[in-house]
């Protein structure tokens, strides 16, 4: 299975982070121990959504959707 997910900031909690994955436990606990240099600062991350895909080629296309200027319209209206 492939993951996408939307992290929130507990400290900032403006700030979300879309990203993708296939294990997402361990990646969120990575987030959380500034193992990621993009997530480091706002530390400690919530996850606050994730959607499963069987294939990974649309996972990506998910990912990137959301990442989008109408994505991110999308996810704080739906999602969020």
């Amino acid at each position: 299975m492939y993951f996408v997910y939307i992290l929130r900031s507990v400290s900032h909690p403006d700030q979300i982070y879309v990203g993708f994955l296939e294990d997402i436990v361990a990646r969120v606990k990575k987030h959380n121990e500034a193992g990621n240099v993009s997530t480091a600062r706002c530390r400690p991350w919530k996850l606050i959504f994730y959607c499963a895909f069987g294939d990974k080629r649309r996972a990506l296309a998910f990912e990137s959707y959301l990442k989008s200027h109408s994505g991110k319209a999308f996810s704080a209206k739906r999602l969020l």
